[in-house]
């Protein structure tokens, strides 16, 4: 079952059919497979069978696939093969620069049934990000959208982190204009460096990110920490909740907070989070 709010997202290579067991019992909130920058040429035809072998029946936790590039001839075959499997729960675009990327994916996506698969879109050129909005609202089956950071640096010549914040903010303003989910921070890439991604999450969160991908499973309890709320945001958000169950309206607390009904519909966000303690 999902989980209300999905904070973890775990990366495993489609080809490594071991590696994916070992994700799906990592306690990743969703497990992302990947056919893309993790497999060889000469593996994918394999990494997308073994996929499919996968997903012939529900596995245990919600499984995506980040499927081959947009405009790659392995894409259409990916998408077809993969869409009416019961176990496919989401498909990651890749590369998308364009709503009409989503719109082709989505057709090519729909199995015999009728029903749409969620679509995830990773903006990871400039060109994405200048139509993050147009993006954002292409398509009913799009779910999500996020940055590929790697990608997006290396198009930029981005050399220092701050770079990217521009582009972070926008994607996040784009997705919630067009009613989607917050987005789910870009991978960091050592996974050794703990307090990096700890540091880098927290700040993805004031930015207004919810969760995060990661690579490797010892990033996923620092990622689910950072984006949990602390004790004291807990008994903030409960004191909002009791101040609006007056019916007074909008009021003052007794520290001088003001509450209205954005502050009280945020509450509620960080309650709904603080379930996930229990």
């Amino acid at each position: 079952m999902t989980a209300e709010f999905p904070l973890t997202w775990l990366y495993a290579p489609g080809d490594r059919p071991a590696v994916v067991a070992k994700a799906l019992a990592s306690g990743a909130d969703v497990v992302l497979v990947d056919l893309e920058d993790a497999v060889a040429p000469d593996r994918k035809a394999y990494a997308r069978e073994a996929t499919a072998d996968l997903l012939c029946d529900p596995p245990p936790v919600p499984v995506h696939v980040r499927v081959n590039a947009l405009g790659n001839p392995l894409t259409e075959t990916d998408l077809k093969t993969l869409s009416p499997l019961p176990g496919l729960s989401g498909i990651r675009l890749p590369k998308v620069t364009s709503p009409c990327d989503v719109v082709r994916a989505a057709q090519e996506a729909t199995p015999a049934d009728g029903a749409a698969i969620p679509l995830y879109a990773l903006l990871e050129t400039a060109l994405g990000v200048e139509h993050a909005f147009a993006i954002a609202s292409s398509h009913r089956a799009l779910h999500g959208i996020a940055i590929g950071e790697t990608d997006l640096r290396a198009d930029l010549g981005v050399r220092n982190d701050a770079g990217l914040d521009w582009s972070r903010a926008r994607v996040v303003v784009a997705a919630r204009a067009a009613g989607l989910p917050p987005p789910v921070q870009s991978v960091y890439p050592d996974i050794r460096d703990v307090e990096g991604l700890a540091s880098s999450c927290g700040h993805g969160r004031a930015l207004g990110f919810l969760g995060r991908a990661a690579i490797h499973p010892r990033q996923l309890p620092i990622i689910e920490q950072a984006y949990l709320p602390t004790p004291a945001e807990i008994d903030s958000a409960e004191a909002v909740v009791k101040a609006a169950e007056s019916d007074a309206g909008a009021q003052a607390l007794p520290d001088g907070r003001f509450v209205d009904a954005a502050v009280v519909m945020a509450a509620h966000r960080t309650l709904a989070l603080a379930r996930r303690l229990t």
